[in-house]
């Protein structure tokens, strides 16, 4: 609800305002900083600048190799008719955002990396 403005006193004394609540943290600077990414603005050497963000570009091409990895097991899983909850490649792909072909790839994918793993 609105709070309709000053009321004023029954006495006729003039009204009374409410002070703010009292913050328990400091609200965030509207000033955004310079953005920093892994401290690499702050590498003035070329060669230096080179090796650190190869170093991070391999870290992440990694990292979303093994993601994507996990994402297969899932659909596999998932797609398990053994599961009493099963589903099918359309139902997986609506839910990861993918595409019906590339979600049955995606559980073939899943299944060999299972049968290797067991």
């Amino acid at each position: 609800m609105s709070d309709p403005g000053p009321r004023r006193e029954p006495s006729g004394t003039p009204p009374r305002y409410r002070r703010p609540a009292a913050l328990f943290f400091e609200p965030p600077d509207e000033r955004s900083d310079e953005e920093h990414f892994f401290s690499l603005e702050s590498i003035s050497d070329p060669r230096e600048l080179l090796d650190r963000s190869t170093e991070l570009a391999t870290a992440f091409q990694q990292a979303a190799d093994r993601s994507v990895e996990y994402q297969a097991l899932a659909a596999a899983q998932l797609a398990d008719p053994a599961r009493f909850d099963s589903l099918n490649a359309a139902a997986i792909a609506e839910r990861a955002g993918w595409t019906e072909d590339y979600a049955v790839k995606m559980i073939e994918f899943g299944r060999e990396l299972r049968g290797r793993r067991a």
